[in-house]
């Protein structure tokens, strides 16, 4: 990891989104969810004949994704069981309505963003989310249906990034990396910023940029992992940075919850499953590999989170 005293500035801030309510009531009551709470069953899978919480009380949990379809999930479901914690998951089909949707209370926890998305969202709209704790870091890589290596994507090849703030600006360094194009000196670069290039980027919602690659005048496409997992091709990259680098921690995925509820011992758990190997397991291997878990305390991320919150507002 880096130097947590020097992260970067963050991203452009979106537009403040709307406080809607009613419409994440209603994903909440179509979503995909995934309760693990029978007594019978977490014995025959894990040998314990303890369900249920000391006191006999059991407690559930929404927690919002945007891969809910993840092998992980049931699995750490199971886990939280033990602990006499029910877990509901919560599918949303874009990165613009989990944060939302727990500010407003439809959802007590959301796992799909890293720490410079939900700067971005806090800065946005003051809802301050709060880091329950760090999950795992992965690539961002490039994809091709046409081409196995970057050196052979044409001039002025199209390619796909997603559009939001920071997988955008994300985006458009790996670009960098792999050649095709050179950027201004701005930390957190748009399309704007694009000094040279051989390519044309074409920056489109995120959940759009894996079927991109279906459309043969595409040349390739920057996708994330859980987008490229659902589309088969997580193991077919044909460039990717080190998710290693010094300069990855803004990109460190957490869980989060609503200001003030960051410790709560329930969410805590949540949190600690995540990190069982059982669950980790599965983690790195949905991800073909390519995901790193993040060890770190949720105390220097949060650390993290307030420096760079601290910088966009400056800059805001």
């Amino acid at each position: 990891m880096s130097d947590s005293t020097n992260g970067p500035t963050g991203p452009a801030l979106p537009p403040k989104p709307r406080r809607r309510g009613g419409l994440y009531a209603a994903i909440a009551i179509v979503a995909v969810a995934v309760i693990v709470a029978g007594a019978l069953l977490i014995p025959r899978l894990f040998g314990s004949s303890d369900t249920t919480a000391a006191d006999g009380e059991r407690t559930t949990v929404r927690l919002g994704t945007t891969d809910a379809a993840q092998g992980h999930w049931p699995v750490l479901a199971e886990i939280l069981a033990e602990e006499g914690i029910d877990l509901e998951v919560v599918s949303f089909d874009s990165y613009e309505t989990p944060n939302p949707a727990l500010a407003d209370g439809s959802i007590d926890l959301n796992a799909f963003q890293h720490i410079d998305y939900l700067s971005d969202h806090n800065v946005a709209t003051g809802d301050g989310l709060a880091v329950v704790g760090p999950t795992l870091i992965v690539p961002l890589p490039i994809y091709s249906e046409q081409y196995s290596d970057v050196a052979d994507i044409p001039e002025g090849g199209r390619v796909a990034i997603p559009q939001d703030a920071t997988n955008q600006a994300r985006a458009l360094k790996v670009l960098e990396s792999a050649g095709l194009l050179t950027l201004n000196d701005a930390t957190t670069p748009t399309p704007a910023d694009i000094a040279t290039s051989r390519v044309n980027v074409e920056p489109v919602d995120a959940s759009l940029t894996a079927p991109a690659l279906q459309d043969p005048s595409i040349a390739a496409a920057i996708v994330n992992n859980n987008f490229a997992t659902d589309a088969g091709i997580i193991d077919r990259a044909i460039f990717s940075v080190d998710a290693s680098d010094a300069n990855s921690w803004p990109y460190i995925n957490i869980i989060a919850s609503r200001a003030g509820e960051e410790n709560d011992p329930a969410y805590q758990k949540v949190w600690e499953a995540y990190h069982d190997p059982r669950v980790t397991e599965i983690v790195v291997s949905e991800s073909s590999g390519t995901a790193r878990i993040v060890e770190e305390e949720p105390a220097q991320v949060r650390d993290w989170l307030t420096q760079i919150e601290t910088q966009k507002e400056a800059g805001a």
